[in-house]
């Protein structure tokens, strides 16, 4: 586990090289030629053409918008985090140059994908606390309506505690979990997250 964040750590230090440093004045400020330097870079199966069109689809929105919040938001609301992910999936393909083969790199509830990393950054940019723990910048989007990130790690240890019972680690099982945290707290229910992860992860649980 330790090698593979190894890995996306060296990685993410090679793309800031790239991108000099400054990934944000670099996506809305660079020319088309500034892309070439993008040509040989690869982390498993996200390519340089995955990258190129991120990098496309990111000039885009910020070029017109201030935040990313509001590619998450229905005609500027918020109605689930469901509607959520599949409007910033069609959101993020609108584009007519999208690659096919991008389209694996982003997940969606109607694909069935328990959307882990999106969760996982939603939590990050909505949820506030007074301990640090998340960035909670983004505010159109509540935090009790949040979806509990799952994996195998967290699954295991939600059904040995009574708080999932399904089988499959997808969209549904993230919403039972996230069913059953609203029972302990309904304003913040993903806030259980580190626990289950941690017992799952660290504790071997």
């Amino acid at each position: 586990a330790w090698g593979g964040r190894t890995i996306i750590i060296n990685k993410s230090k090679e793309l800031m090289a790239l991108m000099d440093g400054s990934p944000y004045d670099f996506i809305v400020h660079h020319k088309e030629e500034d892309r070439k330097r993008f040509l040989h870079f690869k982390h498993r199966t996200f390519n340089a053409t995955d990258l190129l069109y991120f990098i496309d689809f990111l000039q885009h929105h910020y070029r017109a918008q201030p935040s990313l919040e509001a590619a998450f938001l229905v005609k500027e609301k918020f109605i689930s985090v469901e509607a959520s992910l599949n409007h910033f999936h069609s959101y993020f393909f609108r584009l007519p140059e999208a690659p096919p083969r991008t389209g694996k790199h982003i997940a969606a509830p109607f694909k069935g994908s328990s959307c882990k990393r999106l969760n996982m950054f939603l939590r990050w940019m909505v949820r506030h606390d007074d301990k640090g723990v998340d960035f909670g910048i983004w505010n159109q989007i509540p935090q009790g309506g949040l979806i509990c990130p799952i994996d195998v790690h967290v699954a295991r240890v939600a059904k040995k505690l009574g708080l999932l019972h399904r089988n499959a680690v997808d969209w549904l099982a993230a919403l039972e979990l996230t069913h059953q945290l609203r029972q302990l707290d309904e304003a913040d229910p993903v806030k259980y997250d580190f626990a289950l992860f941690g017992l799952g992860v660290g504790e071997k649980f």
